[in-house]
């Protein structure tokens, strides 16, 4: 009897037990499906254990493959991956908008022949610039300071022309600086000190600094123990190689010149600038180069002139000028610098420096001409006038005209003002935080892919396409440096930069960068091939970043998956070795990174190269 109740019970709830399970199957299924589509909260927790992964270097053995890498077609008519073949020897050194043969054809009057002058279409090199025979990977920060490869940069006139000044000693297999320079052939240290008696360089109100005419970038790399990161530019001229000596020793620096147009910087970027016997022409044309550094000084913030023609009464012999002509000049300087709302502060031997005021309020020129422009950071390839760049309006005398910082390193994270004013479109001071917060996100994902990022193993890095310099202010560490770059074609932000504490400039990609090849370890590009893709080819900007990249050097791009397959196309023939990766948060994220390594060759004298 209890066997047929038993039978007859298990008959009864067999349909109703399989439609349970069915059901629970289902909603167990289509909750996991809705958890991982990114909706669910399950997919934090997803998020939180892949950050406890085990780190990976560039190329890991665990497979981290894209799931949208680009697979060609078995039967494509498309042509495979082009292959870049090696430029002759000659070009080891060749920067394409600062070429001398080009600049000899232009104007001499304002330096204009030493501007940018780039090559049309037709005359672009579009093969790789090898390096020379015996390139060898840059000391290590801070020895790189001191010490940079022969074989690197060989070039030893300046060891001849400027041997009583210490700025450089040819030892061996290589070169030596000794800190020295035109005015402080002693060294840059007890310059600096002599500095900081007047400029407040110790406490982080002084964070970035401009150097015009910055020789081999001696006063910039010794200011970088104390937290001042200096912006430094020379043009390419008979001083042979002097910005590449200072970026191969670590420090920022760019060819560059004061001549008829702008300087690539926002209004308000510098804490202090200096000339120290830069031979600027500072009277020139109504006094126009001095309006440019009032131009890019902030409110509050400091010049230093050592040099002609300070100390005329010491020096006029030596400089074979006569007293008037040199005191007429001063005069005319100080003049200029009243009409700029400057201050003097300081004279003393060689040295003078003036205090820029806070705001208008208490400025005691008489008249002034004012710039007519709108919008004193639209300045990419435009002419300088004779003219002043007026103050922003402030309520009070005791105001900061443009919005008071708070000292470094505080500042690197405090709300800019330019982003509390709204002068940003689109940012707010909550967009602001949650930037920041996105990118330390995203360099943690970096340093679990590559471990030694971070290290000393990258000096020199770029970023492309820089936008409030979140990336930078992640990595910020006193063994790098950030060029953060802002494309003409981009939002400007470049103002926000600086009020950060950081540095950086405006660039159009479609044209080569201001710098020497072989000058960086490690160019991050977000979204920067998604800017350009109706603007120019990706090949030339691509063969850009192979010049400027230094052999062994990494790139690290950041777009969507569409745009990341056509550049690692054109990469694969370009000796990079490259790897796509899924975006942090997931394979389902349709923006991934792509990881490159330039690998190691020389140029030979055939033409052809040889990985030594």
């Amino acid at each position: 009897m209890a066997s047929k109740l038993h039978l007859s019970a298990s008959r009864g709830r067999s349909p109703v037990s399989i439609f349970i399970v069915i059901g629970l199957c289902c909603f167990f299924y289509l909750l996991g499906v809705w958890q991982r589509s990114g909706f669910g909260k399950g997919d934090g927790y997803a998020i939180e254990m892949n950050k406890h992964q085990t780190n990976c270097n560039v190329f890991p053995s665990l497979n981290f493959e894209s799931h949208h890498n680009f697979v060609a077609p078995l039967e494509s008519s498309e042509p495979k991956a082009k292959i870049f073949k090696p430029c002759d020897v000659k070009y080891t050194d060749y920067t394409p908008c600062q070429e001398q043969d080009r600049a000899m054809s232009f104007p001499r009057e304002n330096m204009i022949y030493r501007e940018r002058h780039c090559p049309p279409e037709d005359e672009k090199l579009r093969c790789l610039i090898p390096a020379p025979k015996g390139y060898t990977s840059p000391f290590p920060w801070p020895k790189s300071r001191d010490y940079v490869y022969y074989a690197n940069v060989p070039f030893k006139s300046l060891t001849v022309e400027k041997a009583n000044q210490n700025w450089v000693q040819y030892q061996g297999n290589v070169f030596k600086f000794p800190g020295g320079g035109t005015m402080f052939p002693h060294g840059a240290d007890a310059y600096i000190d002599e500095l900081a008696s007047v400029i407040p360089i110790a406490d982080g109100s002084i964070r970035t600094a401009l150097d015009t005419g910055c020789g081999v970038g001696s006063w910039g790399a010794y200011l970088l123990k104390r937290n001042v990161v200096t912006m430094s530019f020379a043009p390419r001229d008979n001083h042979e190689a002097q910005v590449q000596f200072a970026l191969e020793r670590g420090v920022p620096a760019y060819i560059g010149v004061l001549g008829s147009i702008h300087l690539p910087y926002p209004s308000r970027a510098f804490d202090m600038a200096q000339c120290s016997r830069c031979l600027i022409p500072w009277t020139a044309n109504d006094g126009m180069y001095l309006m440019e550094v009032d131009r890019v000084l902030r409110p509050g913030g400091y010049w230093i002139l050592s040099g002609p023609p300070i100390n005329w009464k010491t020096y006029y012999r030596t400089w074979n000028r006569t007293k008037v002509d040199l005191k007429a000049e001063q005069t005319k300087i100080e003049d200029l610098a009243e009409s700029l709302c400057w201050e003097k502060k300081y004279e003393k031997g060689d040295i003078a420096i003036w205090r820029k005021k806070e705001n208008d309020k208490s400025c005691k020129r008489k008249s002034a001409n004012f710039c007519q422009s709108s919008d004193a950071d639209d300045v990419w390839y435009k002419k300088m006038d004779s003219c002043i760049t007026p103050f922003p309006k402030v309520k009070s005398e005791t105001q900061v005209a443009g919005g008071e910082l708070k000292k470094f390193p505080t500042r690197l994270f405090d709300v800019p003002p330019r982003v509390a004013n709204g002068e940003v479109p689109g940012v707010t001071s909550e967009s602001y935080e949650e930037d920041n917060k996105l990118w330390k996100k995203h360099v943690n994902a970096y340093k679990r892919i590559n471990r030694l990022l971070g290290t000393t193993r990258y000096r020199n890095i770029m970023d492309m396409n820089a936008g409030l310099g979140g990336f930078a202010a992640a990595l910020d560490s006193s063994k790098l440096w950030v060029m953060n770059v802002v494309p003409n074609t981009a939002e400007n932000t470049l103002g926000v930069i600086y009020e950060r504490g950081l540095i950086g400039m405006y660039h159009d990609w479609c044209e080569g960068f201001s710098t020497y090849p072989r000058t960086y370890d490690l160019i991050h590009a977000n979204k920067a091939f998604d800017l350009y893709q109706d603007k120019c080819e990706f090949e030339d900007i691509l063969l850009e970043m192979d010049r400027i990249l230094r052999p062994e050097g990494s790139v690290i791009f950041r777009d969507g998956v569409e745009v990341l397959n056509k550049v690692m196309k054109i990469a694969r023939g370009m000796r990079w070795e490259t790897k796509m990766m899924d975006h942090e948060d997931g394979p389902l994220v349709p923006e991934k990174i792509l990881v490159a390594v330039k690998q190691y060759w020389v140029g030979a004298a055939n033409g052809t190269s040889s990985a030594e």
